[in-house]
């Protein structure tokens, strides 16, 4: 079949459609009421084709979610067929099994009409501030008690907000200006996308999006397959053990190439547990294919052709394959680790793309009261080491697999009072290696709320750290001290005003023999604040007697003293 579009013409829409869904993030990132959005970026809008195919997605968004948005979508369309909507209608949904994977994210669609006829769809998704239930957190034994679950339902009808649907959420959450608002920068924001759209469709004469997808999705899914045959057909494997709530758990992945295609079997997986970790099968198969996205064609735009040679399996029952009811709430604590399992299961076969492990970010739901009275509920994120890669060593304190912002100090202490009393590097943090792994970073906080509050540590890495590839070593461990206590980061605790929580972020693991550093990057290393005196001469034989450092940049650099 010939292209209807040329390549110039093609690439000028494609640009468009993907603008397009950053002025609906900006939209709706300007309209929100909650810092999850506003300042930390939780979130994804997406545009699909009339059939309901993802055709773009916006450039500030989760990329994760290129793997549920279009599963959720045709959950949707599945429930509410294309004749029975009409303009000005939306839908919502926080079913874990049919959107993100657990009740705290928000999906919300909207048809796009075009003289009486859907040419297209906007979804958008985002972490709301509060749910109800116990809150967000691994503490629940079932979804039950995780909060308020949204069927696929609707949220505007004829452009009418569903005010019984807006009721039940304000009786059920303890933020409901904050929660209610952020349903209604969805509905702006879909508005935005929908406008948008057809003034796109007007300015270069298009009826329908399906011949501009079509396009797009074979060229996306050309180059994916492109990619894949450069890895040797096989069946290539990896597993590791994983902090659980009782016990280690085991995630294991087999990779299987063959011609153009790969499928990700997840059997050997440890089977689910009765607290919110388990990982509902979207969410396991959106990391999958964002870790191939990053190992293939990471500069193309997400749209559904880089999913087309990609397969995703898992038992069910497994905690990568969770089933209702059990819980979901904190999936992300074992969701995260896909990527580090299909980077280690295909490091032999392309050596110079993995990255080694990463430190994992780490979550904390706070509860409680400000000083004024005011009832919050917040998520402080923060970052740890980067893993190194062949050629490149890891960025400090940097995200991974989620690219979520960490909330401003000055926001961050207005909406919570709870104070951060530090930040800086954890020196000798990041693994050693030819490429040294990114350091963590320590971070200090005190409830100066005058009231407990309660908090929720969603984190790993505190007994099995990142690992290296190549030779590389691994990273530090992470820990979490409340009041000089080591504490579970995967735990439920209730701070009294005054105390403090000390968080040290794990390191990522290093790539390369440690022996192939060469000694001036020890010493930049070293004047950076990334590596002690100490930890240079233990961890890389470099003493100061074999490098000069300058003295300005020794004074400015984190604790470069003997202890």
């Amino acid at each position: 079949m010939k292209n209807k579009y040329d390549a110039v013409s093609l690439g000028m829409m494609w640009d468009r459609l993907t603008s397009i869904c950053d002025e609906i993030v900006s939209a709706l990132v300007r309209s929100s009421f909650s810092p999850m959005v506003k300042e930390q970026g939780d979130l994804t809008c997406c545009v699909f084709d009339s059939n309901g195919n993802l055709l773009s997605q916006g450039t500030f968004c989760q990329p994760a979610f290129i793997g549920t948005a279009p599963l959720t979508m045709r959950h949707m369309l599945k429930e509410f067929p294309i004749e029975t909507l009409e303009p000005g209608d939306m839908l919502i949904t926080n079913n874990p099994w049919l959107g993100t994977g657990h009740l705290f994210d928000v999906n919300v669609m909207s048809p796009i009409f075009r003289r009486s006829k859907i040419v297209g769809f906007t979804l958008s998704v985002t972490h709301v501030p509060d749910i109800g239930g116990a809150g967000y957190g691994t503490s629940g034994t079932e979804i039950y008690e995780e909060g308020l679950q949204i069927p696929i339902m609707k949220l505007t009808e004829r452009g009418r907000p569903n005010e019984h649907l807006f009721r039940i959420i304000r009786t059920n959450v303890r933020t409901p200006e904050m929660t209610c608002g952020d349903l209604m920068a969805h509905i702006t924001c879909n508005e935005v996308g929908g406008r948008l759209l057809l003034e796109m469709m007007s300015d270069y004469q298009i009826d329908d999006l399906t011949s501009i997808s079509s396009q797009i999705f074979e060229q996306t899914e050309r180059a994916m397959r492109d990619e894949i045959l450069i890895i040797p057909d096989g069946v290539y494997k990896h597993a590791f053990p994983v902090e659980g709530i009782d016990g280690p758990i085991t995630l294991a992945c087999a990779a299987t190439v063959k011609g153009g295609s790969i499928s990700f079997d997840y059997s050997g997986t440890s089977p689910m547990v009765r607290r919110g970790i388990n990982v509902p099968l979207c969410y396991t198969r959106a990391f999958s294919l964002y870790a191939m996205k990053c190992l293939t064609i990471p500069s193309l735009p997400n749209n559904e052709g880089a999913a087309a040679p990609i397969s995703v399996s898992a038992p069910d029952g497994c905690i990568l394959n969770g089933i209702p009811p059990y819980p979901t709430g904190a999936r992300q604590v074992i969701g995260h680790y896909v990527p580090s399992l299909i980077f280690g299961a295909l490091k032999d076969a392309l050596p110079k793309r993995v990255q080694s492990d990463s430190g994992m970010p780490t979550q904390i739901n706070v509860q409680g009261y400000r000083r004024d009275g005011q009832r919050f509920s917040g998520l402080f994120l923060s970052s740890s080491g980067y893993g190194a890669l062949d050629s490149f060593d890891g960025h400090p304190a940097m995200p991974f697999p989620h690219n979520m912002f960490t909330c401003a100090a000055e926001v961050w202490e207005t909406e919570t009072n709870m104070r951060i009393m530090s930040k800086s590097l954890r020196v000798d943090s990041g693994g050693p290696g030819e490429f040294r792994g990114g350091v963590g970073q320590e971070i200090l906080l005190r409830n100066d709320t005058n009231h407990p509050m309660v908090i929720f540590c969603m984190s790993g890495r505190n007994e099995f750290p990142a690992n290296g590839f190549n030779g590389g070593k691994p990273g530090a461990l992470r820990r979490f001290i409340l009041n000089d206590k080591d504490i579970n980061p995967k735990g439920r605790y209730e701070p009294n005003p005054g105390d403090t929580l000390l968080i040290l972020e794990a390191g990522g693991g290093g790539f390369g023999d440690v022996r192939n550093r060469h000694p001036e990057l020890v010493k930049r290393d070293i004047e950076a604040g990334f590596v002690s005196i100490d930890g240079a001469l233990e961890d890389y034989g470099v003493s100061l007697s074999s490098v000069s450092l300058v003295g300005s940049d020794l004074k400015k650099s984190n604790r470069l003293t003997h202890n």
